[in-house]
């Protein structure tokens, strides 16, 4: 009896430790929630040569998640790897100044919208452009997969040779800055950006009134409702407590 006693004990508590441990892992009972960023993307998000991830999207993730009642990992995957890890459930979470779109809705669920954005294209000074337009026949850089892509492709289509694709806004911008392309489009808060680092009075930002207004949302795997409750949760108490604010004015200047 006593060995039996023994056996049952041990069986009992590798059971409890077995659940314990799917608790942790479990981002929708209580675990560490793996956030997913593209760190290549400032003032959203950056990464330093330490390692550390910093930007609005970082700071406004932690006051989420610190609100919401849940911890979380932020760790940075690139654009695509991100995209994909969300939606294979290897990351809880994805935020990287992701447009919301018609067309991504039908892969993850979406956060309700915490930022809002358009594209602007930038251009150097001495430019003649106006509007997207004007750039027929010159070369367009956009980042890869993002919506100011398909603005380009929408208006010279997705065979124009014009377009280089880049992994980030940050190369396009440096290949304008050396003259391998002749514009860049780009969302207004990262554009703004680099205006503020690029030689003074060497560059501008043109703005097309057909662009049409973006808003920005966090994403989770399709399906994942506990996660997006409790991330939504977050950013209205941060609305209202003033924290939102706070951390929108750090980078962007006083709201409108």
């Amino acid at each position: 009896m006593k060995k039996w006693g023994v056996l049952i004990l041990s069986l009992v508590l590798l059971f409890s430790l077995a659940v314990t441990g799917c608790a942790k892992n479990d981002a929708g009972a209580g675990g560490i929630v793996k956030v997913g960023t593209d760190a290549a993307y400032p003032p959203f998000e950056k990464q330093g040569g330490d390692g550390k991830l910093t930007g609005f999207d970082i700071e406004l993730m932690n006051a989420i998640a610190k609100a919401g009642g849940f911890e979380v990992d932020i760790q940075h995957a690139g654009w695509d790897p991100m995209l994909d890890a969300v939606k294979n459930g290897k990351l809880d979470a994805g935020i990287s100044a992701i447009s919301i779109t018609d067309d991504r809705k039908k892969v993850y669920d979406f956060s309700d919208p915490y930022f809002d954005a358009k594209q602007l294209i930038l251009v150097p000074a001495n430019s003649s452009v106006k509007s997207l337009k004007d750039l027929k026949g010159k070369r367009i850089g956009v980042q890869t997969g993002t919506t100011g892509e398909i603005v380009v492709q929408k208006t010279f289509g997705k065979t124009y040779q014009g377009i280089k694709g880049y992994d980030d806004t940050p190369a396009a911008i440096d290949d304008l800055a050396n003259g391998r392309v002749d514009a860049v489009v780009a969302d207004n808060g990262v554009v703004l950006e680099y205006l503020k680092k690029l030689p003074a009075g060497k560059f501008k930002k043109v703005e097309d009134p057909s662009f049409e207004p973006e808003q920005y949302g966090i994403i989770v795997k399709k399906g994942n409702k506990e996660l997006l409750k409790k991330i939504n949760n977050g950013l209205k108490k941060i609305r209202e407590d003033g924290t939102y604010k706070k951390i929108y004015e750090k980078y962007f200047g006083p709201m409108q």
